[in-house]
């Protein structure tokens, strides 16, 4: 990625299971608002069913993050996932004046901290909005001016020690809980990160496998995108994004019980509907011009095997519900830098299929 995409302040860019093979590229919510959409009441001998929470798109967001590993005992579910785009996108350099203060710029607004106290504050709401804060010198600031290399490289440090930070806070509040927590990496992280998710010993690495999610459920799982103007990590052709996900789903496997969890939401949805771009990445018409850009490859797949439900994000604005043939389709959409977690609960029916489902947002 570019140096002016990481060296700042302001906006970010835009049971017979398998595994399927590699490409070859590579806090308890304060408030909760939840439109219901109820499609069977509840009965006093069912109400123990089979309940997932899904998020998605929390970027870096420390306190996203923190709600995510939250939301299985506050929503009372036993299974959590977590469906891309875990990383941040930016870092934001604080460092001395001179006089004892300190300066450090957040959404293109300089702020000038006074002490230890405020400059300790600063990062934590740098954090919690998905930027990755560090503290420097005016001839740290001039190297990396100079050799954009040395960007890049900072910047995967700080978002590797981010990662490996969450995987240990996660296996410190999951231990012993019966949680199964599942995490799927997105177009915007980077390889290295898959590594870090394996050794934790609570959260689980999705991407690519079909799992058993009990009761007969199962889920297959990929964060790969089809291309998209930013050049991000995991992206590639519609065509070999369909072939990939055509190697995880396994033969003869019970549509009727399947969840696909594919970070790209289908193409034409309006799931996937986001402000168009210029050339020069610039949003046309002050953002009022929306244009579809999911993947024909996921809807291809969701209109051919018909899945029980699929879920999304990639579109932070495409939070909703469609109804692609028999299969429930849901974005959950992202609302991170502002700290707000937002996602779906689903309740599973071994009978029914879906019983209920529930956008969230806290």
């Amino acid at each position: 990625m570019a140096q002016a995409a990481r060296l700042r302040a302001s906006t970010p860019r835009y049971s017979n299971c398998m595994q399927a093979p590699p490409l070859s590229r590579l806090t308890i919510p304060t408030e909760i608002i939840i439109i219901q959409a109820t499609l069977d009441a509840y009965d006093d001998k069912e109400s123990a069913l089979p309940r997932i929470f899904f998020a998605t798109d929390i970027h870096g967001s420390d306190i996203c993050w923190k709600k995510f590993l939250n939301a299985g005992k506050f929503y009372d579910v036993p299974i959590l996932i977590l469906g891309g785009d875990m990383t941040g996108k930016a870092l934001v350099p604080i460092h001395p004046r001179g006089d004892g203060t300190y300066k450090a710029t957040l959404l293109q607004q300089e702020f000038i901290l006074k002490n230890e106290d405020e400059v300790r504050d600063m990062e934590r709401r740098v954090a919690s909005r998905g930027y990755y804060p560090f503290r420097t010198t005016p001839e740290q600031l001039a190297e990396f001016e100079a050799d954009p290399a040395k960007v890049d490289a900072f910047f995967h440090r700080q978002m590797l020690n981010v990662v490996e930070r969450w995987m240990a806070l996660a296996d410190e509040r999951l231990a012993n809980s019966g949680l199964r927590c599942f995490v799927c990496p997105g177009n915007d992280d980077s390889a290295e990160i898959d590594d870090v998710v394996r050794h934790s010993k609570t959260v689980e690495l999705a991407e690519g496998k079909c799992i058993d999610l009990g009761d007969g459920f199962s889920m297959v799982s990929t964060g790969w995108s089809n291309i998209t103007p930013w050049k991000t990590f995991r992206e590639v052709t519609e065509p070999e994004l369909a072939s990939h996900i055509e190697a995880m789903i396994p033969a003869n496997a019970d549509m009727r019980k399947m969840v696909f969890n594919f970070h790209c939401p289908p193409y034409g949805s309006n799931l996937d509907e986001a402000p168009e771009v210029d050339e020069n990445l610039n949003v046309k018409e002050a953002g009022r011009s929306l244009i579809p850009v999911g993947s024909t490859a996921v809807r291809d797949a969701i209109m051919k095997y018909q899945p029980l439900l699929s879920l999304h994000g990639h579109i932070h604005e495409g939070k909703g519900t469609a109804r692609l043939g028999k299969t429930l389709s849901i974005n959950a959409g992202s609302l991170y830098e502002q700290g707000v977690l937002q996602g779906v609960l689903v309740d599973l029916d071994p009978r029914k299929g879906i019983r209920s489902y529930s956008l969230t947002t806290g």
